[in-house]
């Protein structure tokens, strides 16, 4: 096995067709090196001919070294992080591809001294994280909610669902809220509707307007901007949801309150949903993915979807010299 760095051309023709996030397709990796102040390095590791790993590092000069990070913190990417496709079917082959290619990365990027740390939130896809254990890295467990749309129905989907937001969902034809798809251009409202449930809370949001529009223009049929307004137009709050070649993934919005009666978070969920079960964007999307499920707070609202509990892996280098990097200089997406 050998490791080379790539362009976006080659990697984009080495993505696998199922198990990446949205934030590895090409476009959206240009988009995030317009709008980090980080280098952007991609790589890809070979066994001959065929890739068998990939990994998108964004390197970040610190005063006394540098982190590499994957994803790029403050522009609200969720998860990003390596994709191993080992061609044997067998579990002990497997495990020695996912190894090398670790031992690869982890010399390439030279991660392992005091002056240079990781920080990775691996793609849900990535099962087995031990290789990073193994290489001294301190390995971690998140989790999200995403929800099965594979053969179902939307009776079948609100069935899941607890009953008060069935109860909610079957009153929508009733009240004054309307959701549809509008242009990129909308992507600037839902980040300051983002921004300022932040700013009500004490925090700042650091992701751009100019980002939100550029990333979901970039992702063209890739990216929907749903928007919730009354009968007669008024803006109510709106969600941006990304599609991978699997699974949809609500990103950011769904800061609005209720309005005459019913919340309109439930209205944008259940308008992409519908969407999903009968002409999704992106052919074979079959998952709801609801991007979030660590939080207490979070996890009241979210669970009420039925949706699965589904763990991805957290890598970072361990010691005192991580906690003070990410203290001081931001290395946590939020």
């Amino acid at each position: 096995m050998r490791l080379e760095e790539i362009d976006l051309d080659t990697w984009g023709s080495q993505l696998p067709s199922t198990g990446f996030e949205v934030f590895h397709l090409p476009e959206a990796l240009e988009v995030l090196a317009d709008h980090t102040g980080t280098e952007m390095r991609l790589y890809g590791v070979y066994k001959g001919q065929e890739a068998v790993g990939l990994f998108p590092a964004f390197v970040k000069e610190l005063p006394l070294g540098r982190a590499v990070l994957s994803p790029p913190p403050d522009l609200g990417v969720p998860r990003l992080g390596p994709l191993v496709m080992p061609t044997s079917p067998k579990q002990r082959k497997r495990e020695a591809v996912n190894r090398e290619f670790v031992d690869l990365l982890v010399d390439e990027l030279d991660v392992g001294s005091r002056r240079s740390l990781l920080r990775v939130v691996c793609a849900s896809g990535y099962s087995d994280p031990r290789p990073f254990d193994w290489r001294g890295f301190r390995v971690g467990q998140a989790f999200t909610y995403v929800l099965d749309l594979a053969d179902e129905s939307a009776e079948s989907v609100k069935r899941g669902f607890t009953r008060d937001l069935r109860r909610e969902v079957n009153s929508l034809e009733d009240v004054d809220v309307t959701v549809a798809v509008e242009g990129a251009e909308m992507a600037a409202n839902v980040r300051e509707d983002v921004a300022d449930r932040y700013e009500e809370q004490g925090e700042t949001f650091p992701a751009s307007a100019a980002f939100f529009e550029d990333l979901v223009a970039a992702l063209g049929e890739r990216a929907r901007v749903y928007v919730a307004r009354t009968g007669d137009g008024e803006y109510l709050g709106g969600i941006v949801v990304l599609y991978s070649n699997d699974t949809a993934a609500f990103w950011q919005g769904g800061a609005a309150a209720s309005h005459d009666g019913v919340s309109v978070n439930s209205a944008l969920h259940w308008a992409t949903i519908t969407d999903l079960l009968e002409d999704p964007p992106v052919e074979g999307v079959r998952g709801y993915d609801l991007v979030g499920a660590n939080t207490p707070r979070i996890c009241r609202y979210k669970s009420k979807f039925g949706g699965a509990v589904r763990g991805y892996a957290t890598v970072e280098s361990d010691g005192v010299g991580m906690a003070a990097a990410k203290r001081t200089y931001s290395l946590v997406g939020r």
